[in-house]
Formats: structure tokens, C-alpha cells, sequence
């Protein structure tokens, strides 16, 4: 069911608006439907692997650590006997 719907708006844009839907061959009242209804959608989940990650919280490595040494020496530390 449709229902009326008053808006107030200035009268430069109002003009503007009727020109463009003139142009898409729709009525103001199309235009103004069709917003808010995209407006109204509830915002699609991303479930991708890539914005999985993308989301992710960053962390901070120092750039001046070596991380392949770090690595090494911890191995070596946890397997000594």
C-alpha cells in the first residue's frame, strides 16, 4: 500500500529534481522512493576471505628488527637441551 508523503524542499532544487527524473523518464516520486529504499537496505556482510583479513586488527613491528633472526633464536632457545 502507498501512502502521501509531504516534503518540503527549496524551490531551485525542486526544479532541478523534476528535470532530472523529466530526463529518466520517472516521476519525483519515483526518485524519491527508489533513495530511500537503497537508504533502507541493511548493508551486506562481507564475507570474503581478503576483508576478513582486511579487518583484522594491525599490529606494530619495529622495521629495524629481523624477524628471521628473532624466529631462529627462539627456536634454538626452545629446543635446547
Amino acid at each position: 500500500m502507498k501512502v502521501r508523503l509531504n516534503l518540503t524542499i527549496e524551490d531551485d532544487l525542486l526544479n532541478k529534481i523534476k528535470r532530472h527524473a523529466a530526463s529518466k523518464k520517472v516521476s519525483v516520486s519515483e526518485l524519491v522512493e527508489e533513495y530511500f529504499k537503497t537508504i533502507a537496505k541493511p548493508k551486506k556482510q562481507k564475507n570474503n576471505i581478503i576483508d576478513l583479513v582486511e579487518r583484522l586488527p594491525k599490529h606494530s613491528v619495529p622495521s629495524s628488527q629481523d624477524l628471521k633472526k628473532g624466529f631462529y633464536e627462539g627456536q634454538a632457545r626452545k629446543y635446547e637441551s
